[in-house]
């Protein structure tokens, strides 16, 4: 997973609220296209004409937001089912960061476990940022994971919370197996005192 430390980049404005993951990414896309081809899916059917053509007036598919890393998202952005696929296809896109008043909860957590970095804001502020997003001139955000601000192009800087585990995983490119093996001597070392205390635990029975 790579590391997010500070991200600078265009940043798009998808305020429609209530945007679940079948809408990011389909059901079947999930089970015939692998992982490292999701990202041409993503947001099918806002992307895409009947056709097979795309749609211009998504905002995805205009410039400079074409090349957005950020995305400035409505409420409870990425409820509905629990696909992990969703954040993948995200991802696939180029999008490292996701702001929004509010997540389903399971999008959330694997926002984190796969390099996504989601950011929760009240909703005053999330306005302001979609209106900053929607204009070519100040659409340029950086996001610092290091001090937890967001910089915006009129010069402001806006405070946001991350929770510590959370946090250093995506500073250091940690998925949850990575976080774990780093405590791997701590590990070893209570299990090595665990068999001493407790050895019928451990024993594996005669073979067979």
């Amino acid at each position: 997973m790579d590391r997010f430390t500070r991200l600078e980049g265009i940043a798009a404005s998808l305020a429609q609220p209530n945007v679940d993951t079948d809408v990011i990414i389909r059901v079947e896309r999930c089970a015939r296209v692998p992982r490292q081809e999701l990202g041409r899916w993503a947001f099918e059917a806002l992307r895409y004409r009947p056709d097979g053509s795309e749609n211009p007036d998504f905002v995805l598919n205009r410039e400079p937001w074409r090349r957005a890393r950020i995305l400035v998202c409505g409420e409870n952005f990425g409820c509905g089912s629990s696909r992990e696929m969703a954040v993948w296809a995200i991802a696939g896109m180029g999008i490292r960061c996701l702001i929004a008043p509010s997540f389903g909860d399971i999008f959330f957590n694997n926002c984190f476990q796969n390099g996504v970095l989601a950011v929760r804001l009240d909703s005053a502020t999330v306005a302001r940022l979609h209106a900053l997003a929607s204009d070519p001139d100040t659409a340029t955000m950086t996001v610092d994971l290091e001090r937890l601000k967001i910089g915006t192009a009129d010069g402001g800087e806006i405070a946001f919370e991350v929770a510590p585990l959370e946090r250093r995983a995506l500073l250091e490119g940690l998925d949850p197996i990575g976080l774990t093996l780093t405590l791997e001597e701590r590990i070893a070392a209570f299990q090595a005192l665990d068999r001493a205390r407790r050895p019928w635990v451990y024993f594996a029975g005669p073979a067979t």
